[in-house]
């Protein structure tokens, strides 16, 4: 059964003042349809509109039962971070370069969302990423990523020495400029750009992809989804460590990061109709 969409959020690309126009059209148009809009607060700064009520991110709590992004992947991965407490669904408009998870245009913007108003949409559940980091046994930090963990090189062009266990077995020692642990969601982001498989958004895996690393033997594989991956620094390069291309910490000799999946998934909604082979094949140019 699908959701009455009642209250409804739209989040606009950070520090983009050409997104004003989409944002107001988009707004009349749920006013006009009698629904109740909020406005994330940097989009209303920066697009200067004060006609709706606004809120934080960290407001839209369950009372909000869309999240409309008008952006690129980019802004969805942060809104999906901020919001899966929440479990609030996420509708995407693509005003970014490419868009995989921004499926919707900006040219049929209103003609879709008024498909999800009226109930013709599907959700699809994305697995996403929980990551701690420990030094010396203590938690350094932890969040969660929808695309990638990413553990790479630091200012110094030295490879890294990682020893990779999965459900404390051990894997190997890699020495490389680092490694890529991805969802499948995130298989069309640096994994695939680092030579990895491409995974359907649906299955229950999780891929490692090591980046230039220093053997032709070393490959990437895919995992149960259930599993844990155990990435430890051995040697003393310094390394950084990104959650969906945030910087979240830098990474010393004997660190420990620990990647397993959330307990939550996010939602993505799309109108019916929408085809995940015809998404790749628009996005990568396939013949």
């Amino acid at each position: 059964m699908n959701i009455p969409f009642n209250n409804i959020a739209l989040i606009g690309k950070f520090q983009d003042r050409e997104m004003r126009e989409h944002i107001v059209a988009l707004a009349e148009f749920l006013r006009a349809r009698h629904r109740h809009v909020f406005l994330e607060t940097e989009t209303a700064r920066c697009c200067e509109i004060s006609d709706y009520p606004i809120r934080t991110l960290t407001e839209f709590n369950g009372d909000v039962d869309l999240a409309i992004v008008l952006g690129g992947d980019g802004t969805m991965l942060g809104v999906a971070r901020a919001l899966l407490e929440h479990q609030v669904p996420l509708l995407g408009i693509n005003r970014g370069r490419i868009g995989f998870l921004t499926d919707i245009s900006a040219q049929n913007m209103l003609e879709d969302v008024a498909k999800v108003l009226a109930g013709d949409y599907s959700i699809e559940q994305r697995l996403m990423l929980h990551t701690k980091i420990l030094r010396k046994g203590k938690l350094l930090g932890e969040g969660v990523a929808l695309n990638d963990v990413v553990i790479s090189k630091g200012e110094l062009a030295q490879l890294l020495g990682l020893e990779v266990m999965i459900d404390e077995q051990f894997v190997h020692r890699q020495r490389s400029d680092g490694l890529i642990v991805a969802t499948p969601t995130g298989t069309t982001a640096y994994a695939l750009s680092a030579g990895g498989p491409i995974l359907h958004s649906a299955l229950e895996a999780i891929t490692l992809v090591p980046i230039c690393p220093h053997t032709l033997s070393n490959r990437p594989i895919v995992i149960k989804s259930t599993s844990q991956v155990h990435v430890k620094l051995v040697d003393q390069a310094e390394a950084r460590i990104h959650f969906d291309g945030q910087l979240i910490a830098r990474l010393y000799q004997y660190d420990d990061v620990y990647i397993a999946r959330a307990e939550k998934m996010t939602r993505l909604l799309h109108p019916n109709g929408h085809c995940h082979y015809e998404m790749l094949r628009k996005k990568l140019h396939w013949g």
